[in-house]
């Protein structure tokens, strides 16, 4: 197929990269002369323009960082929805407000156009292996058009629901991670000053009730989980800065449907300041050093 891909940034480049290996035709298009120079050196091709990337493509995807950057995409001058024709199929993978989302699907039907939300889980880890997870909204039909595309990325494929349901689940699963980790932080710190060895501790809670996912696979103690971020200096997988976002996007949309969830608020509080004190960068599970400090 024939595929545009907007935003080829940590988590966009393995992405177009896997689409590549799969013999898909790639143009790319970025900002960044650097990502673009490694897209190029992975096999794609590189247009100059929105509407370039846009021209005659099977769908066309974009990877952004906000909801403004995905507006400006597809509703700018010469942007996406300007250029591709009525048989492309736009997936958005970026990590948006869910009014944003809807929005823009909106305007994406109201020109006859068919879009997805498709946002990811997996980090960039998963973007490398194409083990990426998608939680997908928008018409059935449109999803089952675009799984040869998407499972050139990803495991696994799962129809959320309707437009906006990708970023509903995306929020949802978010929110739960955040707050997974800083209670696994508080718990191994509670242990460690209590007089428990952490491996010990790991092994006892990793066979019992207090068992999950991010723990099993992003444990902030170093030396335990061979794959963790706590064993390279908390280099990312998924940083400080994108778990914030992802929190406040969470808390959004909780006020948004007048719910209260005061631990996600206190997650989405934790990790901004954590973030504004200069940890963007780090991976998020170094959230334990604001635990310890």
């Amino acid at each position: 197929m024939k595929i545009g891909f907007v935003g080829i940034g940590n988590m966009g480049l393995p992405m177009a990269l896997n689409l590549i290996k799969s013999s898909h035709d790639v143009v790319v298009f970025d900002q960044s002369k650097d990502a673009l120079v490694a897209a190029q050196i992975g096999g794609a091709k590189v247009a100059i323009s929105l509407r370039e990337v846009g021209e005659g493509r099977d769908a066309v995807i974009s990877m952004l960082p906000a909801g403004q950057h995905v507006v400006e995409v597809y509703k700018g001058q010469d942007g996406l929805f300007e250029s591709v024709s009525t048989d492309t199929i736009l997936i958005d993978c970026s990590t948006i407000d869910l009014e944003t989302a809807r929005a823009i699907s909106s305007e994406a039907e109201n020109r006859g156009l068919d879009m997805l939300d498709a946002p990811v889980s997996g980090g960039v880890a998963g973007a490398e292996a194409g083990t990426l997870t998608f939680m997908v909204g928008g018409e059935k039909s449109v999803v089952e058009q675009a799984k040869p595309v998407l499972q050139a990325m990803g495991k696994n494929i799962v129809h959320a629901g309707a437009s906006g349901n990708g970023q509903a689940a995306k929020v949802c699963n978010n929110m739960l991670l955040g707050i997974s980790m800083i209670a696994i932080s508080e718990s191994f710190t509670l242990g460690e000053r209590l007089g428990l060895d952490s491996k010990t501790l790991f092994e006892i809670i990793s066979s019992a009730t207090g068992d999950c996912w991010a723990l099993r696979n992003h444990l902030p103690i170093p030396g335990i989980v061979e794959a963790a971020a706590s064993n390279r200096g908390f280099m990312p997988g998924f940083a400080v800065k994108m778990m914030a976002k992802d929190l406040r996007l969470a808390d959004e949309a909780a006020m948004a449907v007048h719910l209260k969830t005061d631990l996600a608020k206190r997650a989405a509080d934790m990790y901004t300041d954590f973030e504004d004190n200069g940890n963007g960068d780090l991976d998020y599970s170094a959230i334990i050093n604001l635990v310890t400090r």
